[in-house]
């Protein structure tokens, strides 16, 4: 199901993250998270990957299925990308495929969070193939493709928040342990493994 474009996330963030303040700021982890988290829960993932990085940059990995890329029939372009530049085009809001069971606060999701990102880059490591695809606040820079094999399965997001959109880009490492701590608590077979590689390099582990 696709409902729309990204310009109203751009025009008007609150109405999709709440704020433009620490609160937005972290919301954009909590929905790149959580998708892990309904991975978990529909039994594919069982490890979810947070990494802060200088400049405001975080690093979110799962091992779950990974986000489709092939060719989404009615938008013309990979399922991938439809997933980042479509509102509502994601797994919680499918005929029939759905999730049954959502850890989303709302489901809004990467698009929303590919919107109000400066840059992001979505690895998907699917079929024996690396597929990658990189962003500037929500537009594609190219299509996506493959780029290298993989034994791996799960979603690589990358992202760095647009300081055009928010008022603060610093991230609390405390807030973010503690939203972790409280989904690896109510989800069963979740390990959540976070390291903050900014100055001062603190790791913690969660399951």
């Amino acid at each position: 199901t696709v409902l729309e474009g990204l310009e109203p996330v751009r025009k008007r963030p609150g109405m999709y993250i709440g704020a433009t303040s620490s609160s937005g700021l972290h919301h954009l982890i909590w929905e790149v998270v959580d998708n892990g988290i309904d991975e978990a829960m529909a039994g594919y993932a069982t490890e979810i990957t947070l990494t802060l990085m200088p400049n405001s940059l975080v690093e979110i990995s799962d091992n779950g299925r990974g986000i489709p890329v092939g060719i989404h029939k009615a938008t013309g372009v990979s399922a991938l990308e439809t997933v980042l530049t479509k509102l509502h085009a994601g797994a919680k809001f499918g005929e029939g495929g759905g999730y049954k069971v959502s850890g989303g606060l709302h489901g809004v999701g990467v698009s929303v969070v590919n919107a109000l990102s400066e840059y992001l880059k979505a690895e998907v490591h699917r079929d024996g193939k690396i597929w990658l695809q990189e962003y500037k606040r929500g537009n594609p820079v190219k299509k996506a493709k493959a780029v290298g094999t993989t034994k791996k399965i799960g979603t690589v997001i990358t992202f760095k928040p647009d300081p055009q959109i928010f008022t603060e880009l610093e991230f609390d490492w405390g807030k973010i342990l503690d939203r972790l701590r409280q989904q690896a608590y109510l989800t069963k077979s979740i390990t959540i493994k976070a390291s903050d590689r900014r100055p001062g390099h603190r790791e913690k582990d969660y399951k």
